[in-house]
């Protein structure tokens, strides 16, 4: 026979939230969806519309991700500020060294262009996922 008892907290039990991990874990795959279409493409020139358009809707997920989690009140920001940065250290690097595959193959121009914006979405979205989702089951500040 089971029993559920109730939360020794209030607090404690599952608080709702807006789906900011889908919606950056959703920035993330059309940047990488974006990426593997140009990558497949170098180091010939690679259709731009399809990226682009792979690109503008990350970064809209990813701006409705920020905004959704900066209204966020009862939430652990000391938690999520001490994971961010590590996690953002970590994926600015791995992001840098993509970079750097790109410049050294002879990518250019638009195509360049459009690889940096997505490697800075990526670098931003697997931080902004890791980071929320450890802050949510924290204990709050």
């Amino acid at each position: 026979m089971s029993t559920t008892s109730p939360p020794s907290h209030p607090l404690d039990a599952d608080r709702p939230y807006p789906p900011i991990g889908w919606l950056s874990s959703g920035a993330l795959a059309c940047v990488v969806v974006g990426g593997i279409v140009l990558a497949s493409y170098a180091p010939r020139k690679a259709p731009l519309p399809l990226a682009t358009a792979l690109l503008c809707v990350a970064a809209v997920l990813l701006a409705t991700s920020g905004a959704l989690l900066a209204r966020l009140r009862a939430f652990s920001w000391k938690t999520f500020g001490n994971v961010f940065k590590w996690a953002l250290l970590a994926y600015v690097i791995t992001s840098g060294m993509i970079e750097f595959a790109f410049v050294r193959d002879h990518t250019r121009g638009a195509s360049l262009a459009l690889v940096t914006l997505m490697l800075v979405i990526f670098a931003l979205s697997v931080p902004t996922t890791i980071a929320f989702t450890v802050a949510r089951f924290a204990d709050l500040d």
